[in-house]
């Protein structure tokens, strides 16, 4: 098999340019009672911390910090009770890991900001602005890189929208209208992700993994893949959560080959495994 080609990419972190030359890999670090996989692991300041270490020791490049749950049905805290709990945690992490990356998962304005305040370095936003119309402008007033994610609902109904006439033109015409939105607004550093799991039906996502490079080729954008132990590998396989480690490898492994450029998992061992297997000469 011949070696995967991949293309550097860079976002300003704090000041400086952070490069990447291989696949960056994202390690979620949650913070909630209730996520499908790891909830209530690391709701203690020392689990958290000693988590957030652990993830970098596995080879993360990122750590994605939350403090809510967007599994299906799940509810979203009020913006000012998740802007206190993530901003304490961004300190904790911050503290400990002066050097690391921060990601934070929010779709609230004012956590955001909150969190950017503490330590935080990039916006991740499940909601790709659509919760709070303050969202763009506040990410551009911080100047902090964004993740831009496909969605069409909140978790507590999403899995009510889903049928798509076409999924990947349906995203093409999502990202291309958000996108023009943040650059008019002066954000600079922003990459994208198609949501699996986020208002579409198991099927409608194989479909979109398999047709992932459609995406990659209409946008600069580095495009992250976040497919880390989701019902689409679980309830095909049959299996739980806790079984669906080798499903995620295979699935990132596919993400990868359609030039996804990030991902963000649960387990950053693997992934790195997988991405020194198909880009390492």
């Amino acid at each position: 098999m011949n070696r995967q080609l991949f293309i550097p990419f860079s976002i300003t972190v704090r000041g400086r340019l952070v490069t990447f030359e291989r696949p960056a890999v994202m390690g979620i670090l949650n913070m909630t009672p209730d996520s499908f996989y790891d909830g209530g692991r690391h709701n203690d300041p020392e689990s958290l911390v000693s988590h957030a270490q652990r993830l970098i020791d596995d080879g993360a490049d990122i750590i994605d910090i939350g403090v809510v749950s967007s599994r299906p049905g799940a509810q979203l805290l009020p913006p000012d009770v998740e802007a206190q709990r993530l901003a304490e945690a961004v300190t904790l992490v911050r503290q400990a890991l002066p050097e690391a990356i921060l990601s934070v998962d929010t779709c609230y304005s004012l956590p955001a900001q909150k969190a950017v305040e503490a330590g935080a370095d990039i916006i991740n936003d499940i909601s790709g602005g659509q919760f709070d119309e303050a969202m763009f402008q506040t990410v551009a007033n911080l100047q902090v890189p964004y993740i831009l994610m496909h969605n069409r609902a909140l978790p507590s109904e999403m899995q009510q929208h889903t049928g798509y006439d076409d999924i990947v033109d349906d995203l093409t015409k999502y990202f291309s209208k958000h996108l023009d939105t943040l650059y008019r607004l002066g954000v600079k550093d922003v990459w994208i992700d198609p949501g699996f799991g986020f208002a579409k039906s198991v099927e409608e996502n194989f479909e979109l993994l398999h047709r992932l490079d459609e995406l990659t080729s209409l946008f600069r954008e580095p495009l992250l893949t976040a497919l880390s132990r989701k019902s689409m590998i679980y309830k095909k396989l049959g299996i739980t959560p806790d079984e669906a480690l080798n499903g995620t490898v295979a699935l990132d492994a596919v993400a990868l080959a359609k030039d996804s450029r990030l991902l963000r998992v649960h387990d950053p061992k693997p992934a790195i495994e997988t991405i020194k297997l198909l880009f390492d000469k």
